[in-house]
């Protein structure tokens, strides 16, 4: 995909004015549209009358902290890309993060050339998530793919993934059969500059189990090899 961000408008969320300012300056600087809100009520108001392609969410604020805002806008089924904005460098308040539904997460301080590049990296990976498989994958009587509608079907029943979750899916099975590292998956999923980042895809790999295999411990889709990466089951050969 072009790296053209014009028309991409970017929610900052930040009770910190001078932040704000910071961020907005640099992201127009770029090409991006901007929108502000300096607290969780303000950036609940805006997704209600705006839809931006992404949000940039401070964690620590006054009234609505960070979390409960993006734990309110995932129950309420909004799929917008987040990125999680903290003081904070503990793995705790990162995970934490992520298991509500936050899409990357960057600690102050941050450059500027960080932040950008972590904007557009979400945007790739989260509108990018298509591919070349046309036909309706039949994994086994209990589990199907439909790449070319985004669908997943599990004992007939339509399962909801995140576009990350979907797009590291897609990886896995067009794989089928084959390891993939934990760096492959890393640049393919995530993009290059998430490469040092290896818990992305332990806890999205954990993700995808939780949804789609019948006894996550013991999965029978996502095979773990050990100390390399995953592999998706060789679903062909088996029908063979």
């Amino acid at each position: 995909m072009p790296d053209d961000f014009e028309r991409r408008r970017i929610l900052v969320v930040d009770d910190e004015e001078r932040m704000v300012r910071f961020i907005r300056m640099n992201l127009e600087h770029d090409g991006f549209q901007v929108a502000e809100a300096f607290n969780g009520k303000q950036a609940l108001q805006k997704l209600r009358d705006t839809t931006p392609d992404l949000i940039l969410l401070d964690v620590m604020m006054p009234d609505i902290d960070g979390f409960e805002v993006l734990e309110t806008v995932r129950e309420g089924g909004n799929t917008v890309p987040v990125i999680m904005l903290t003081a904070k460098g503990e793995e705790d308040d990162r995970v934490r993060g992520l298991e509500l539904g936050a899409d990357d997460y960057i600690t102050k301080p941050f450059s500027p050339r960080e932040m950008v590049s972590r904007v557009k990296a979400v945007i790739r990976r989260t509108e990018g998530a298509s591919g070349s498989m046309h036909d309706l994958i039949e994994v086994d009587d209990r589990l199907k793919i439909d790449f070319d509608r985004r669908e997943v079907w599990l004992e007939g029943k339509l399962v909801k993934l995140r576009p990350t979750e979907y797009r590291l899916l897609y990886h896995l099975v067009q794989n089928a059969g084959w390891v993939v590292t934990h760096d492959q998956i890393l640049v393919k999923v995530w993009g290059y500059e998430y490469r040092d980042e290896p818990h992305y895809v332990r806890l999205y790999i954990n993700y995808l189990r939780q949804k789609l295999e019948k006894d996550p411990a013991n999965p029978k889709y996502i095979l773990t090899e050990r100390g390399v990466g995953y592999r998706f089951v060789d679903y062909k050969r088996q029908k063979t």
